[in-house]
């Protein structure tokens, strides 16, 4: 098992950074860009990101060869590329492309999602964390949440069931609940996608997302409940409006090498009084869970057990606790648009995959 990450972005993938060498606004607001593939008309993206007058725009190019980018740097001065040497997760492109920002908060963006409703950067930030007034001098945050997940919704303007809720099922399972927001300031427990407008300096305190998880599900899953198990917040807004052009993604949850560090990370712990632990007690199930070889599986807990303690004052609680103190969506209506499957999943309408995992703490 390789050594979990205790700081931001520990270990740095190489890549090449071009252009972006002015600014674009001064909002406090900037763009993280990433590309799924497709054939979608670049110069046409950018102009439009530029319309809705962000700070700056990060880029993040795959390995493959780019033709154009000599060509978009002259036209998109405010936009800069980091040019991949090999593929990395979602999330390892999200950590990547915050080490190029300053600004306070950036807006996580996939080249085949468009904005059709947000009143431009400016009014993104004034809505969401400064009040016109605070702008004008010091600014003041009027909320400290680390994330902000917009609206989203696919390409026939259909709602998509896009928060996600943590509940107990029968004592001592997890399951998670996809639906629609319908009103302001709803909790979901990680951005869908990873689409969301963060708080820089909170996501780099949480310590971003974990690049040895290459599993982009579980990756997501990991930055959730540690938001949550350290005291943070992820919620909603009806203000800001994006569309999917294409497919709708889905996640592989396959329980796989990611999942089992994401269980010792998250779903182990035991937290009494003010501070976590991860027992040795648990490493019966644990072992039950992961199979294989007893040593190299002692090997992984204990690797676990140090990061617990070294980040042991920072949780506020377990995961239990996480689902006791969730908003019940009740009002959201948390079914809708899903179908219960033979194996007793549900499946979100429009995504064609399974939507709910089950783990076992």
């Amino acid at each position: 098992m390789s050594i979990i990450p205790s700081i931001f972005n520990d270990t740095m993938p190489s890549y090449t950074a071009v252009g972006g060498k002015e600014r674009g606004a001064s909002t406090g607001l900037s763009a993280v860009l990433l590309n799924r593939g497709g054939r979608y008309p670049r110069r046409t993206l950018f102009q439009e990101l530029e319309k809705v007058g962000f700070d700056y725009i990060i880029s993040v190019e795959g390995p493959q060869e780019r033709y154009d980018l000599e060509d978009l740097c002259n036209r998109f001065p405010s936009v800069r590329f980091l040019l991949l040497r090999e593929d990395l997760s979602p999330g390892e492109q999200i950590n990547l492309a915050v080490s190029e920002l300053s600004s306070p908060f950036f807006f996580v963006l996939w080249n085949d999602l468009r904005i059709i409703h947000s009143g431009g950067a400016a009014k993104i930030a004034e809505w969401l964390f400064y009040s016109r007034e605070e702008r004008r001098g010091e600014p003041k945050l009027l909320n400290k949440r680390l994330c902000t997940v917009p609206h989203i919704q696919n390409a026939q303007f259909e709602p998509l069931p896009t928060l996600i809720a943590p509940v107990f099922f029968r004592r001592s399972r997890i399951k998670t609940l996809f639906f629609a927001s319908q009103r302001e300031g709803l909790a979901t427990l990680y951005p869908f996608d990873g689409v969301g407008i963060y708080d820089r300096d909170r996501f780099v305190l949480l310590g971003g997302y974990d690049n040895t998880l290459k599993s982009p599900h579980w990756q997501f899953m990991d930055f959730g409940f540690r938001a949550y198990l350290w005291g943070e917040e992820i919620r909603s807004t009806q203000l800001v409006r994006l569309s999917y052009n294409g497919e709708i993604p889905s996640e592989d949850s396959t329980a796989e090498e990611s999942y089992r560090r994401f269980y010792l990370k998250n779903l182990a712990p035991v937290f009494r009084g003010d501070m976590a632990q991860l027992p040795w007690r648990r490493f019966p199930g644990y072992l039950f869970r992961a199979g294989g070889d007893p040593f190299l599986a002692a090997a992984d807990f204990a690797e676990g057990r140090r990061w617990v303690k070294t980040n042991c004052y920072r949780f506020r609680g377990d995961a239990r606790s996480v689902t006791e103190r969730w908003d019940p969506p009740t009002e959201e209506r948390p079914l809708s648009g899903l179908s219960l499957s033979e194996k007793g999943n549900f499946t979100p309408s429009g995504l064609g995959r399974p939507f709910q995992k089950w783990v076992k703490p």
